[in-house]
């Protein structure tokens, strides 16, 4: 009995301090960018923090934007993932209520026979099985709260990933337009010098039709490559929660790093960082304690005990307690074990899963970045110089008087595809370092958390354009 008194004690101890947080979580959230990315972010809670935000914004965007700048300019200004921290709000207000007793029961009856003077009868009661079971309730919620700062935290990082990608796909993608357009315009100029040899009579008609084919072509490719350059830099645009606005972006891609990243140890760096990993066993301790609380309550449901009083007819109150019990004579509550046991199993077999494919993933992402370097590579010292090499001596030759006009346009054609390939290779490879980071620091590339977290589900505008 003293026991179960202490046990009583302890949980009105807690309850009292059952508050909201001044950050509403937030903290944990902004700490986890800033110790991986050394990125602001910020939630605008307020029209003047809104504001400020927007300020902030526009001054990155005065300038020539780089994949970092673009990666700020979405933590802070992404609409989607503003609207996911309401999340937060949502998990510490279910926290903060799960630390909270439950509002006592009062009943009253009053039965008056005749002329008689009523008979009345009070009570108030507790639910002492939710006074005891009070920290129990508060620490599985608390472990739901930890659970929705890691998915937030998840979502910002793969709005990070995205944004990279988006970056480094409008950057190619521009240095294509500008080539296509070089590309058109000698396609141009071949076909009208085709053109005017052929009215002098003294052309091939099978040349002169294959430089007029050759025009059209590299005119629908220059179409095609000015609407890819569009949607990449709007796509760019939605992730960085940007419209109307033009964007001051570099030229060309990023060099090649003179030596690619050979990071130690990936497979334990993927299972210590990653944060699919971490929420995957926060999950599974949850389930554990709400097995707890399921063996727990499970004869006895509903225990109510309070103070009561009866009065009758024109007699003085009488006092004393009430107490009231669910029998369990249909439903022993095994139903419940049983389904508590078998979430539990299901946890301990997913942490398992998300560990082994963490492990796969970082070793393919790794792979992948290799494969990537080592092509931009190959483009950058091998392909597009020699098709250089190939291009002058064509030319030597061409002004030696050895070869026509139409066989140094020819070899000018064939050097498209070596200098489209080699900007897609570059691109390839900044997209790759990036992914090999998601794979260490976040979860598998375009997935979401692998924690199954109540109620919580991802906010269309984040990460939802694939």
């Amino acid at each position: 009995m003293l026991k179960g008194i202490a046990v009583i004690a302890m949980s009105l101890a807690a309850a009292g301090c059952a508050t909201f947080s001044e950050d509403g979580g937030f903290r944990a959230v902004e700490t986890t960018v800033q110790e991986r990315l050394g990125k602001d972010v910020k939630w605008a809670r307020s029209p003047v923090e809104a504001e400020s935000l927007r300020a902030v914004v526009a001054n990155i965007l005065a300038a020539s934007l780089s994949a970092d700048d673009a990666v700020q300019v979405a933590l802070l200004n992404n609409r989607g993932l503003q609207a996911m921290y309401a999340e937060l709000a949502i998990a510490e207000a279910d926290l903060v209520q799960a630390g909270r007793l439950r509002n006592p029961h009062y009943s009253l009856s009053r039965v008056q026979r005749g002329q008689a003077l009523p008979s009345i009868d009070e009570a108030l009661s507790l639910e002492i099985i939710s006074i005891m079971t009070l920290p129990l309730r508060s620490r599985m919620e608390a472990r739901r709260f930890a659970a929705v700062q890691f998915m937030v935290s998840e979502r910002m990082l793969k709005l990070v990933q995205e944004t990279r990608h988006a970056y480094f796909q409008t950057l190619a993608a521009d240095e294509l337009v500008r080539y296509m357009d070089q590309v058109r315009e000698s396609a141009a100029a071949a076909a009208e010098l085709a053109q005017r040899m052929a009215e002098a009579g003294n052309f091939p008609a099978l040349t002169r039709m294959r430089e007029q084919a050759f025009n059209a072509e590299a005119m629908t490719n220059l179409v095609r490559a000015r609407h890819a350059a569009v949607a990449a830099r709007e796509k760019l645009m939605r992730l960085m929660g940007l419209t109307g606005v033009a964007l001051r972006l570099p030229e060309r891609l990023p060099d090649l790093p003179v030596m690619p990243a050979e990071p130690q140890d990936i497979e334990l760096t993927a299972l210590r960082d990653r944060l699919d990993v971490q929420a995957a066993k926060q999950e599974s301790a949850r389930i554990a304690a709400s097995l707890g609380l399921s063996r727990a309550t499970r004869f006895i449901n509903v225990l109510e005990l309070g103070r009561a009083r009866k009065k009758d007819a024109d007699q003085p109150f009488s006092y004393g307690y009430e107490i009231s019990v669910e029998l369990p004579l249909f439903d022993w509550g095994g139903t419940r074990v049983a389904k508590a046991e078998a979430l539990y199993m299901q946890s301990v077999e997913h942490v398992a899963d998300v560990v082994i494919t963490a492990r796969s993933e970082v070793r393919e992402a790794y792979s992948a970045y290799r494969s990537a370097y080592e092509s931009a590579k190959h483009y950058r010292d091998e392909i597009v110089p020699l098709r250089k090499r190939i291009s002058d001596e064509t030319l030597l030759r061409y002004n030696g008087m050895l070869i026509g006009v139409f066989e140094l346009l020819a070899d000018a054609r064939e050097q498209i595809a070596s200098v489209s390939n080699a900007i897609q290779a570059l691109r390839d490879f900044w997209r790759a370092a990036t992914d090999l980071q998601t794979a260490l620091t976040i979860g598998s590339p375009g997935m979401m958390t692998a924690a199954r977290v109540g109620g919580v589900m991802p906010v269309a505008g984040v990460g939802s354009d694939h």
